[in-house]
């Protein structure tokens, strides 16, 4: 049997975006409340107050309603000024685009670029601020999904926090998926949505705002107000004594309920520990059956998504047209300046379980046989297997 291109995928293994809980897709279904309805009004507020639970925010996150690009690009404009001098830095595909966004509200850019398959070194940073204590604000990527690498965030946000600058975090594929929270690296502005680890569609992001970074938006006239990227609008919308800027997205907010609830009712570190073990389950396979890993070290390797480089020789392109028109199982390719050169497979919500990996590494280790590269498939199930089992 084999999948037309218009066919429905067994299974979607793709950074995103990811499939959604099935429980998530019951609430989506729920009623549509007038968005000034008492009852919508107390469910907005509790989304928020559990979103604030998971997050581990001491103060209360945003909502924005719109995917995570729309937060992203609404924190540079409206925490960076024309007088700020901001440090970017870069590790992948998205970090870079960030600073494009940044460039746009200031022209005081200095970035700190590594190569796409590598991290950021703290030390580096620690180094830049030394060199310009005239940085203001720091911008980083937590996971970029087209290298499927780790920052380490914590060691930078310390570093940030002690030269006195402002850190906006890009969590968007990261927070749900491992251990990350906005106060664990003094993030002021940490961008995220439910859209990738907490397993719903896209069509909102999640924020935390420091109370400093808060005043200098308020302090900030050319932050938007009125308009989609205003985030100082939103401010007090948790509140159902407070109107909305806008009419939320109440089917959205009605899946993200269910989402939060299955994120807390799981326990965080079983949802952290769980997209761990499908994400070694994979590297290993890879590697045993022949394949390289993108990521430079395991050790920077995401738990949220397995990057493989492409085998010489072979069409990238064509190695997910055959793992879909094969096996029905879909991936993600490369973006930018990797496109072409490596293969992205997601363990996000609901796709991070084992057993996914080992249907993964079938399809891609298949997929690249029937395009003349011979693997060692089955030992890499091997592998995949020999640590799923080594965890049960």
């Amino acid at each position: 049997m084999r999948y037309s291109d218009h066919a429905n995928p067994v299974l979607t293994l793709t950074a995103g975006p990811v499939d959604a809980y099935p429980d998530v897709l019951r609430g989506l279904g729920r009623t549509v409340l007038y968005d000034y309805d008492p009852t919508f009004q107390l469910l907005y507020e509790t989304v928020v107050g559990k979103a604030q639970k998971a997050m581990r925010l001491s103060t209360r996150p945003v909502i924005l309603h719109g995917e995570p690009v729309l937060g992203l690009e609404a924190a540079a404009a409206s925490l960076i000024t024309p007088g700020d001098v901001v440090l970017n830095l870069v590790s992948g595909v998205y970090g870079k685009g960030f600073g494009y966004w940044a460039k746009r509200y200031s022209p005081h850019l200095i970035e700190i670029e590594v190569p796409y398959n590598e991290a950021i070194d703290p030390q580096a940073v620690a180094g830049m601020l030394k060199a310009h204590p005239e940085i203001t604000i720091v911008c980083v990527c937590h996971h970029d999904t087209p290298s499927g690498t780790i920052n380490p965030i914590d060691a930078i946000g310390s570093l940030v926090s002690a030269h006195g600058a402002y850190l906006i975090v890009d969590a968007v594929s990261s927070f749900g998926g491992m251990k990350t929270h906005p106060e664990d690296c003094s993030a002021d502005m940490y961008v995220t949505g439910p859209n990738k680890c907490l397993g719903a569609p896209p069509g909102l992001t999640l924020m935390g705002v420091s109370d400093r970074a808060w005043a200098k938006m308020k302090a900030n006239d050319e932050a938007p107000r009125a308009s989609m990227l205003s985030i100082v609008d939103w401010e007090h919308a948790w509140s159902r004594d407070e109107p909305f800027p806008f009419t939320p997205s109440v089917a959205e907010i009605n899946g993200l309920d269910v989402a939060l609830d299955l994120y807390l009712g799981e326990g965080p570190e079983a949802v952290w520990a769980r997209h761990a073990l499908t994400a070694r389950a994979m590297r290993a396979g890879v590697t045993a059956m022949g394949l390289s890993l993108w990521a430079a070290s395991d050790a920077i390797a995401s738990p949220t998504t397995t990057a493989v480089r492409t085998p010489d020789g072979i069409d990238e392109a064509a190695i997910r047209q055959a793992a879909r028109a094969r096996y029905g199982v879909v991936f993600s390719a490369g973006r930018g300046e990797t496109l072409g050169k490596l293969t992205r497979i997601g363990h996000m919500g609901p796709t991070a379980q084992p057993i996914h990996a080992v249907a993964a590494l079938t399809a891609l280790g298949g997929a690249i046989k029937a395009l003349g590269k011979d693997l060692a498939v089955g030992r890499g199930i091997e592998a995949a297997l020999a640590v799923i089992d080594a965890d049960a």
